[in-house]
C-alpha cells in the first residue's frame, strides 16, 4: 500500500472498531489446563445454538462455551478427570455428572463429568437453565467425543468397605 493511503486505511479501520465493539456478545473465560485436547475442538464444533432457551455466545477462551445474556450457562471442556468424590452423582442419558450444589443458595450449580476424559464442566444459573436441558443438550457430544475412563457413578451402598487387617499371630 502506499504510503499516503496509509492513514486513510488506519482512518477507517478506527471508525468502524466503534461499531464493532458495540456489537461484541464475547464472554471472557479462562481455558482448561487440557483444552487443546482434540476431542474438546470435536466438542466445540458441535456445540448447540440454544441450551434451555438461552441462545450461544462466542466466549474468548478455547475449548469453552457460553449461553444466555447475561450468561447463564458457561462450559468448559479439558478438565482432568475428576477423582471420586463425595459429591452427589448423577447419570443422564448415558453421562455421570458430579452435581455440586455448594452454591445453589445463589441458584448456581456446577456440574463435571464423571469417568469421562477430557471433562467437561458446566456451571449454570437455574433460576435460568434447567441442568436436565443442560445435560440433554450436551450428552450426545459427551458420548460420542469424550472417551470413557471406566470409573462410573455408584450409590455410597454400592461400595465395599476396605477389609481390616489381621492381626499377626
Amino acid at each position: 500500500m502506499p504510503r499516503s493511503s496509509r492513514p486513510l486505511a488506519l482512518l477507517a479501520a478506527l471508525v468502524l472498531l466503534p461499531g464493532l465493539a458495540a456489537c461484541s456478545t464475547t464472554v471472557a473465560m479462562e481455558p482448561a489446563k487440557l483444552a487443546n485436547d482434540p476431542a474438546c475442538a470435536s466438542v466445540i464444533a458441535k456445540l448447540p445454538k440454544s441450551i434451555s432457551g438461552q441462545q450461544r455466545r462466542w466466549t474468548d477462551a478455547q475449548a469453552t462455551g457460553a449461553w444466555g445474556d447475561p450468561a447463564s450457562i458457561l462450559m468448559t471442556c479439558g478438565l482432568e478427570p475428576p477423582a471420586p468424590s463425595t459429591l452427589p452423582c448423577r447419570t443422564f442419558d448415558g453421562v455421570d455428572w458430579l452435581v455440586d450444589e455448594s452454591q445453589a443458595a445463589d441458584n448456581r450449580y456446577t456440574l463435571t463429568t464423571f469417568g469421562r476424559t477430557p471433562a467437561l464442566q458446566v456451571y449454570l444459573d437455574f433460576d435460568v437453565a434447567s441442568s436436565g436441558d443442560v445435560a440433554q443438550a450436551l450428552g450426545p457430544l459427551i458420548r460420542d467425543y469424550l472417551q470413557p475412563t471406566g470409573s462410573a457413578c455408584t450409590a455410597l451402598s454400592d461400595a465395599t468397605a476396605t477389609p481390616a487387617p489381621s492381626p499377626t499371630p
